[in-house]
């Protein structure tokens, strides 16, 4: 019997807010892996161990949630005035596909620290001590993204004392700008396709919902949590152990994208689980998080809790805190009416960890809304790095 013998890939395994993922030097993966397509997907879903039917990539580095089925690959940005390009591909955890529709937010906040610690940033744009702006270009989405990582004697700070609800430890804060975070039409209209702040959105055997769609940071459909029949204060346990309740939104998430114009038929829905997320708001409330801590009404903002991958996430997706940063800086959006109404600048919001706050500036420029910037911060550190194997015939 004939064996294939394994390859090793160097790579590094890191935590970026609250996800993490296996990240990739461009030029150090397999030459035919290095393009994008077949090989680089199989290749992808053999470091995770996807597509796992048992759901659980117990033969791979994903830790069997949307949070931690990821991969990122990084090379020398091929654009002016950037310095790293930045790849994310979303995993599937029992199918056979990788989705490169979208960025993931939290996994950037390791972007800037890998790309520092593996040469990708200039030597003389990396202060002895202070902060290194990482200026990095995200390849899936086309938007620029600024990282502030902070440096301690020519290296990246990793600890610190920042702590980020969904993450147990306290870590060195990174700060991230999302600029220019709303779509410029090249996938699904402008920030709001349908040229709405709230929408009616039908869907059959279900019902028709008010819905905020919008596309900022990540394509989003924004809901009334008391229209879904729920308050708002809801943990992973209350919504995933509900098999009828994951279908109905996996529904509401294909007919929205629908109208939102990324996809023709609801049908396309299954491959392209990444984007658009759902989430539902509600207005403040007291709550206890997934770790025991009170989470006070006058703690927040608002509330809102949101799936990815076809499951409630334990905190927050990055991308998802800049759409709602930015639907709560425009008026009478749900986020934005759920929150209180009226013209703002940050909001702090309860998840099911705990809160966050993100910062959005908001334009009405003849007629259309128009977002500069939308910033946040997280943290990132470096879990394990050298090589991981892989068969040499499964990709």
């Amino acid at each position: 019997m004939s064996a294939a013998p394994q390859i090793k890939i160097p790579a590094t395994y890191m935590r970026g807010g609250t996800s993490k993922g296996v990240f990739f030097k461009l030029d150090d993966l397999p030459e035919r892996a290095q393009i994008a397509g077949q090989s680089r997907d199989q290749l992808l879903l053999r470091v995770i161990g996807s597509p796992d039917p048992y759901g659980k990539q117990i033969d791979g580095m994903g830790g069997a949630t949307s949070s931690t089925s990821k991969t990122v690959i990084l090379a020398k940005s091929s654009q002016a005035n950037h310095d790293v390009d930045y790849l994310f591909g979303q995993v599937s955890i029992d199918k056979a596909f990788v989705d490169w529709s979208g960025n993931c937010g939290n996994l950037t906040a390791a972007v800037g620290s890998f790309a520092i610690s593996n040469g990708l940033v200039a030597a003389d744009r990396i202060p002895e001590n202070g902060i290194c702006t990482v200026r990095i270009w995200q390849a899936n989405i086309h938007k620029t993204i600024i990282a502030h990582v902070p440096i301690t004697q020519g290296q990246v700070q990793e600890t610190g004392d920042f702590e980020l609800d969904g993450v147990t430890f306290p870590a060195a804060e990174v700060q991230i700008e999302f600029l220019d975070p709303a779509d410029d039409g090249e996938d699904g209209g402008a920030m709001f396709p349908t040229g709405n702040v709230v929408d009616s959105l039908e869907v059959p055997e279900i019902g028709t919902f008010q819905a905020t769609l919008i596309n900022a940071g990540i394509p989003t459909i924004f809901l009334n949590a008391e229209e879904l029949g729920y308050n708002g204060t809801e943990l992973q346990d209350d919504i995933n152990s509900d098999v009828a309740a994951l279908a109905r939104f996996e529904k509401i998430r294909a007919y929205g994208a629908v109208k939102m114009g990324l996809i023709q038929d609801i049908n396309e829905a299954a491959n392209r689980q990444h984007t658009p997320k759902v989430a539902f708001v509600s207005k403040p409330k007291s709550y206890t998080s997934s770790s025991g801590k009170q989470v006070s009404e006058i703690d927040t903002d608002l509330l809102v809790r949101a799936l990815s991958m076809g499951k409630l996430h334990h905190a927050m997706m990055g991308t998802a805190a800049v759409a709602i940063g930015t639907a709560a800086a425009i008026p009478n959006t749900l986020v934005n009416l759920a929150a209180g109404g009226g013209e703002r600048e940050a909001v702090r919001f309860g998840h099911p960890s705990g809160t966050l706050r993100v910062g959005a500036q908001a334009l009405n420029e003849k007629g259309q809304w128009v977002v500069k910037k939308a910033i946040m911060s997280r943290s990132a550190r470096v879990l394990m790095e050298g090589w991981v194997r892989v068969p040499a015939d499964s990709f």
